[in-house]
């Protein structure tokens, strides 16, 4: 029981991180991570807030697992309502920064945020987030983890830039950092179950959640 509670805690503690991320580099400027330049841009073309976006894309996202024979957890289903609300949440309280050391900032803090909530909701082991799940199913079918990944998310990120959002050097700073930050913390916060219920399984590589 005392597990499963730390085990929750630290996943919601990683998704209002993954929010309070998300709306830090919105708010820089200078570049979102590829999954929400796509989410931007939806908002910026169809309306309704970013977050909302991130809320039903994640559901579509979700619809693909079905074929692919995926099995969400509490927190899949979590991550797909809660990410998007905590980042309308903190776009709503930051201020808007205007020195470009102060987006500058924003950016960095965004990224380092990042990593720490990836190793949050992963190392709580309660299911992956819906992008994830979809790259791993897929990948599951013969094909590269890498290569299924790099695609999904050039092509997130060629829509979201066709849609109008926006594509800078956070948006490379993102895609290059990411995965050495998840290296460091992952091992820190992954939570190890109990030596008789210990089983091995594969780790998702970090993506947006």
């Amino acid at each position: 029981m005392a597990l499963m509670a730390r085990r929750l805690v630290q996943l919601y503690v990683g998704l209002a991180l993954y929010g309070f991320g998300i709306a830090l580099q919105v708010s820089s400027g200078l570049g979102n991570d590829p999954w929400d330049v796509f989410h931007q841009g939806l908002s910026r073309r169809f309306g309704l807030s970013i977050g909302a976006w991130i809320i039903i894309a994640g559901a579509v996202v979700m619809l693909a697992w079905i074929p692919l024979r995926q099995r969400p957890g509490i927190g899949t289903i979590s991550n797909v309502l809660l990410i998007g609300v905590f980042a309308d949440l903190f776009l709503w309280l930051l201020p808007e920064p205007d020195a470009l050391a102060a987006r500058s900032a924003y950016l960095v803090v965004a990224v380092l945020v990042g990593g720490v909530a990836t190793g949050c909701y992963i190392g709580a082991g309660l299911g992956p987030g819906p992008r994830d799940g979809l790259m791993t199913g897929i990948a599951a079918r013969g094909h590269s983890v890498r290569v299924v990944r790099t695609g999904i998310e050039l092509t997130v990120l060629a829509a979201g830039w066709l849609l109008g959002g926006t594509v800078g050097i956070g948006t490379l700073l993102y895609a290059v950092a990411i995965g050495p930050l998840t290296h460091v913390f992952l091992p820190i916060l992954t939570i190890k179950p109990p030596a008789k219920e210990a089983a091995p399984q594969p780790t998702p590589e970090p993506t947006h959640a």
